[in-house]
């Protein structure tokens, strides 16, 4: 395998950086993140113009081809600009999912429209009683009609479609549907809104078997850890530049050790979670066998690594990591809802296992 990315790879990963400083700065973020969705439309089609909404799907149905590798690439310069709205939603998640679970007709119905930056989507996955292991799933769909409850759905109230994980298979509810009700929650995370979605014998079109879901929740898997690390190297880069200016005693307090310590424990942890995603975007890229286990991970790592890389960050501003006009604690939000989504540390572990041990026998 190569441990570099070629040429079109860093131009990409370049355009994309210049592409969120320039579209989506900060005074930006903290503008979507006050209004109910956090979603600009203006922004949504600047950004499928750029091919960002069709990024992994194939050019059949209007995308533009790319692999994993690419898409963990954009999802990174995402999590540095801590880009709010339905992006990772949309394209990593549901995108994903209909492209691994859905027939041919399907996918010209729902996943054109997705590519060409039209329609945003969501999927529902959790319930009260359930982990990301699926397990436990109570809901099922009867006669083309589902009734339950999912929560922590992610940009639900801009989605124009929503696809229901049930017992049965992955079912797609358009968001004017009768017995659909989108309820915000209350999230850790203000540029990525949560919500409950409530059916009541809602209409709902059966698009394919819960077999492909591994895949398509791996590769969502691999672009929530790429934006992770997006945002603890901007967390790095901020916190190095407060600590190359904030004097004490008359000098940059990053001359002190214990400060120096600090910057080095997060670099250390941003490096090593970058090159685990990357890795994990390749095994899925190339198909090889070790793919889940790599994701996971990948996972585990990052999950630990963000919450330790923002911890660090507010220590070293001291009393300004907790103010609101300090960005800092935006970004530790964003990791520390994250670190939970698609299955935490200890969620991973367990799937590392049961891997090793299905492995040895």
């Amino acid at each position: 395998m190569q441990f570099g990315l070629n040429e079109s790879q860093e131009l990409l990963k370049s355009n994309a950086r210049k592409f969120f400083a320039g579209e989506c700065p900060m005074d930006a973020v903290r503008r979507l993140m006050e209004t109910e969705t956090a979603y600009d439309p203006q922004l949504w089609a600047k950004m499928a113009e750029q091919g960002y909404t069709g990024i992994i799907f194939p050019e059949e149905y209007g995308g533009v081809g790319l692999g994993t590798v690419e898409l963990a690439l954009l999802t990174e310069e995402a999590g540095r600009a801590l880009l709010p709205g339905p992006l990772f939603s949309t394209v990593a998640l549901a995108g994903a999912t209909i492209n691994a679970v859905a027939d041919h007709e399907h996918k010209r119905e729902y996943l054109e429209p997705i590519c060409a930056g039209d329609a945003r989507a969501t999927v529902a996955i959790l319930e009260s009683s359930t982990s990301w292991d699926l397990g436990e799933l109570t809901m099922t769909g009867v006669n083309g009609k589902l009734t339950g409850e999912k929560l922590f759905v992610t940009d639900a109230a801009v989605a124009d479609f929503l696809l229901v994980v049930a017992r049965n298979g992955v079912f797609l509810v358009h968001a004017k549907a009768p017995g659909l009700k989108i309820t915000p929650m209350l999230g850790m995370d203000m540029t990525r809104k949560l919500y409950t979605a409530s059916f009541s014998e809602t209409p709902a079109e059966k698009v394919g078997e819960t077999g492909g879901l591994a895949k398509a929740f791996d590769i969502a898997t691999t672009a929530l850890v790429a934006e992770m690390v997006g945002g603890m190297q901007r967390t790095l880069d901020i916190t190095v530049e407060y600590a190359k200016t904030r004097k004490q005693f008359g000098k940059p307090i990053g001359m002190f050790q214990a400060v120096q310590h600090q910057c080095a424990d997060m670099y250390l942890e941003t490096e090593s979670s970058r090159s685990a995603a990357y890795y994990a975007a390749w095994t899925l890229q190339e198909g090889t066998p070790e793919a889940p286990l790599a994701v996971s991970i990948a996972k585990m790592y990052a999950s630990d690594a963000a919450r330790n890389v923002g911890n660090h960050g507010i220590q070293v501003h001291g009393g300004m990591g907790f103010t609101w006009e300090n960005d800092i604690h935006l970004f530790y939000r964003r990791a520390k809802a994250s670190e939970t989504t698609l299955g935490d540390a200890t969620f991973h572990r367990a799937r590392i296992a049961r891997h090793a041990i299905d492995n040895a026998v």
